[in-house]
């Protein structure tokens, strides 16, 4: 079965320039990776949700802060883990060091009884186009080319 997820991918201009938030997920798999880890806040959902309103949820959780439209989308992409990603755009301006997430638990190392607790999103920063292309994960990239675009016919 196909897994679902949705996301927002918030934007906003600083000196004229397109500044994207990416967030890098939390825990010990993620932890010293960097280049290619960073995500758009996003999240799976269930049938019964809509995928926008997921979106918005997800978006929520990872960040403490809520976004507001209006939403462009920016259609779907399919990650190498086969998992298949919806996403919109909206603009914000959101201070990072306020991020807050929502935790998860997980036993670490694996097999070890110790469980421990850790946030989804570890941190989140704005990045410009270039540097988050560095950053993103390669089956999320395809978003930050499509934004330009949509803005473009947008206004």
């Amino acid at each position: 079965m196909t897994v679902h997820s949705a996301g927002i991918l918030a934007y906003r201009f600083r000196s004229g320039e397109l500044e994207v938030l990416l967030v890098h997920p939390g825990g010990p798999f993620w932890a010293g990776k960097d280049a290619g880890a960073w995500s758009i806040p996003k999240g799976i959902y269930e049938d019964d949700e809509q995928p926008l309103e997921a979106a918005l949820r997800e978006f929520r959780e990872e960040t403490g802060y809520a976004v507001a439209g209006p939403f462009i989308e920016l259609g779907e992409l399919r990650q190498a883990s086969g998992k298949i990603v919806h996403a919109w755009a909206a603009e914000g301006d959101f201070d990072v060091s306020q991020l807050r997430s929502n935790t998860f638990t997980l036993e670490w190392p694996r097999g070890s009884g110790h469980v421990r607790e850790y946030p989804e999103v570890d941190r989140g920063a704005w990045f410009g186009r270039g540097e988050a292309r560095e950053k993103i994960l390669e089956g999320q990239r395809e978003f930050l080319d499509r934004l330009p675009r949509r803005l473009v016919r947008a206004l």
